[in-house]
């Protein structure tokens, strides 16, 4: 389960930090790192803090955009220190363990961590399946990325510690015929429900309101599998001919 984890930073400033995160993941048990667009890196400071993780550093990832770092990602997870104008499906650390024990051996998770001092924008958040927090002390709430890696990957090696000692589950309590969409199917379904919404009007685009972020958290709540996305693009798909021919017969 573990070598299906990927770590994603985003825009990271300090370079010392990554290689933290690296030492953090390495000792739990993880090995896939990816970098968004960080500030400095390759750096000798994330060498020096990788204290022997170095390999993670060597074969990590660098990206340019968040889409990219969840490529061939099924199950999302943004971790997140503030509440939201909108609620969105909230795990402590513990229960992301669990979550992630109901992934296939085939499916892959990201957990994205945001920039140190400002974390991840409401946009990136919108991208995830769940958000997770960790529940530090409320005067005293900061956690360095490093500890916050430290404490996410703890809980996640836990939890595969514990479904190696026990029975495999599946994820919805019998076995599924159809693989979980992965985060570019989910997103072109977003961008064609979109333009089908301005299409019929329902969507104002001058006035979006919180349309498509309610959206979003209902379909990604759902871990809707392959077919049901391709069955959902299908229905906007026949509204937007039949929205043409009845333009066509006016």
């Amino acid at each position: 389960m573990l070598q299906n984890i990927r770590i994603v930073l985003v825009n990271t400033t300090h370079p010392g930090n990554i290689g933290a995160v690296a030492r953090a993941m390495k000792n739990m048990g993880l090995a896939e790192l990816c970098l968004v667009e960080p500030k400095m890196f390759p750096h000798e400071d994330a060498d020096a803090r990788a204290s022997g993780a170095t390999d993670l550093l060597e074969n990590a990832l660098v990206v340019g955009s968040l889409d990219e770092a969840l490529e061939g990602c099924h199950l999302v997870v943004g971790t997140s220190a503030r509440s939201r104008n909108i609620p969105w499906p909230l795990l402590n650390p513990r229960e992301l363990g669990g979550a992630s024990s109901g992934l296939g051996a085939d499916q892959k998770m990201a957990v994205v961590f945001g920039r140190e001092d400002r974390g991840l924008t409401n946009e990136e958040l919108q991208r995830c399946h769940y958000h997770v927090h960790i529940p530090t002390e409320e005067t005293f709430s900061s956690l360095n990325i490093g500890a916050a890696v430290q404490v996410i990957c703890y809980e996640l090696r836990m939890a595969a510690l514990q479904q190696d000692s026990s029975e495999d589950k599946p994820q919805w309590g019998t076995d599924w015929d159809v693989d979980l969409a992965d985060m570019q199917e989910l997103e072109r379904m977003f961008e064609h429900l979109e333009q089908t919404m301005i299409d019929i009007e329902f969507l104002d685009p001058e006035k979006p309101r919180q349309l498509m972020p309610r959206l979003r958290r209902l379909f990604l709540r759902a871990l809707p599998d392959k077919i049901e996305v391709n069955v959902l693009r299908g229905i906007l798909t026949a509204t937007q001919k039949r929205l043409k021919k009845s333009d066509t017969d006016v």
